[in-house]
């Protein structure tokens, strides 16, 4: 009866079981601080109370986000290489840290109304300048989580707005572009355009592609050529033309 739980503890990571516990112990000091604790009470139990639940969310939360970022990079690392599980864990660090930022300091009394106002602003601003960037960073999520391909595979790629059929080896899958070793040599294709492609594996050599030559001056002197004979021809046949007639 207890296999099941056997095998799911051994499919369970150390690091995912312990940002899940030290995540729950920062949500349930978030609840105390919010309903026993108050910064401003006169009373110095519930004073105390909301410091103290600040300060077990503050280390609960620092936990709960470096267990969780290791985990992350170490199941990015085994679908994208190293160029998208370090990106990946910064990103889960960073939005860790500013979630257990601001919740430490509505716990602690600090007003943060105007600072999100403010933020939110500059994000609206920041967003629209970085648009291709953020598409390119959404579409190697999907890419990394969907998992199309993985580095070291042979692929090739149908796509009109890179070109192609491109062909190669996948050499490292980041959050914003993605390297392809062609015959050429790597490729980097943006994410974004790489999630509109049509990718699928590929085993043996690329096809030979014949390369389109533009006429030279060889082949405009022999379609000159050509035209001059068949000028003389028909200067040549016209008083043959006539005598018949007549």
């Amino acid at each position: 009866m207890n296999e099941p739980w056997k095998v799911l503890e051994q499919k369970v990571r150390p690091d995912f079981r312990k940002s899940v516990f030290f995540g729950l112990i920062a949500l349930a000091g978030l609840v105390v601080g919010t309903r026993l604790g108050d910064i401003d009470a006169p009373e110095l139990r519930e004073r105390l109370i909301a410091w103290g639940s600040a300060l077990v969310v503050a280390v609960a939360g620092i936990i709960a986000t470096r267990t969780a970022s290791r985990e992350v990079h170490r199941i990015a690392f085994a679908r994208g290489g190293n160029a998208a599980a370090t990106p990946l864990r910064l990103l889960v660090q960073l939005a860790g840290y500013l979630i257990t930022v601001f919740v430490v300091c509505d716990l602690v009394g600090i007003g943060l109304r105007n600072l999100l106002v403010g933020g939110a602003v500059t994000g609206v601003i920041l967003g629209l300048a970085a648009q291709p960037v953020l598409s390119n960073l959404f579409a190697g999520l999907v890419l990394l989580f969907a998992r199309p391909y993985v580095p070291g595979q042979q692929v090739r790629v149908f796509s009109g707005a890179i070109g192609g059929p491109h062909y190669g080896t996948i050499v490292s899958a980041g959050l914003l572009y993605t390297v392809l070793d062609t015959a050429d040599g790597p490729l980097n294709i943006p994410n974004s355009a790489l999630l509109a492609s049509a990718v699928g594996p590929f085993d043996g050599d690329p096809p030979e592609e014949t390369p389109d030559v533009p006429p030279g001056p060889a082949d405009d002197d022999d379609a000159t050529a050509v035209a001059t004979a068949a000028a003389l021809a028909e200067v040549t046949d016209e008083p043959d033309r006539k005598q018949n007639g007549d």
